[in-house]
């Protein structure tokens, strides 16, 4: 009951955290406009995403624009671009292999060992999800911080924190799913050991 418990577990987190993926990529608040030092409080806050930038004025309408184009921008942005959309599609791919392990589901039932692999898979996947997310956000925001120091005055937006968050939620989820898998099948296979022939009849002695 407590390995059912933690395996649920370990999934929501990381079905949270693929949650929090697709929200952050979508959101265009990666960098928001700053106002300390030299910068003055205008009427109007710009911040910007992966796919477009968006200038708010103080009456509360809200303008955006799509990049013109997805390739005539800056490298890290197209990486960052590529890691999170391949986070995404990495989580949506070990969301439906957990489906298939968790022990909550008729999947492959008669083979409780071959289910155990399975969620085993699952949660590597999330975890290589994680990561990928990880490397994403610190990246995008290694830049936002340089830059911040030289002429450009922009900040961390919400959708960078919400990134960080779910990434670290789905390699928690991972981790959970790989213990508790790794440790059934060990403990599985100690309590049926198998046996081995000697290759020799038995011979019956008069």
């Amino acid at each position: 009951m407590a390995s059912l418990a933690m395996q649920v577990l370990g999934f929501c987190l990381a079905f949270t955290g693929f949650a929090g993926l697709i929200a952050s990529t979508a959101m265009n608040e990666w960098k928001a406009s700053s106002y300390v030092g030299n910068n003055i409080v205008t009427a109007q806050a710009m911040h910007e995403g992966l796919w477009m930038s968006c200038v708010s004025q103080s009456t509360g309408n809200i303008q955006c624009k799509a990049f013109d184009s997805l390739l005539d921008q800056p490298m890290e942005l197209q990486v960052t671009r590529a890691l999170m959309i391949s986070s995404i599609l990495v989580s949506c791919t070990a969301t439906l292999v957990a489906v298939v392990g968790m022990k909550c589901t008729t999947c492959l039932a008669e083979d409780q060992r071959q289910k155990n692999r399975v969620a085993l898979a699952a949660g590597i996947l999330f975890i290589i999800a994680g990561f990928c997310a990880l490397v994403a956000t610190s990246w995008y925001g290694k830049n936002v911080t340089t830059r911040f120091y030289q002429d450009l005055r922009y900040e961390f937006g919400r959708a960078l924190f919400i990134g960080w968050g779910a990434a670290i939620l789905s390699v928690l989820g991972g981790g959970f799913l790989c213990c508790r898998c790794a440790s059934t099948d060990l403990r599985q296979s100690t309590q049926h050991p198998k046996s081995y022939s000697s290759g020799r009849p038995d011979m019956d002695y008069v």
